[in-house]
């Protein structure tokens, strides 16, 4: 029998895409560009949220 994966929310603040990639314009020595990855705040880089009802237990 085929396994369903678990329904998780998805972040409402990145919707998903929580890390981006930023290239800054200048290079470093060997020529390639400067980038820097920013992950989303809310979800801490994972794209998804924690359930409320974990929520509500953890701060019990």
């Amino acid at each position: 029998m085929p396994q369903r994966a678990q329904n998780t929310p998805v972040c409402r603040d990145c919707d998903g895409f929580a890390t981006a990639a930023i290239t800054t314009g200048t290079r470093n020595r060997d020529g390639s560009r400067t980038t820097l990855r920013v992950a989303c705040r809310a979800c801490k880089g994972t794209g998804h949220i924690a359930s409320v009802a974990v929520l509500a237990r953890v701060g019990r």
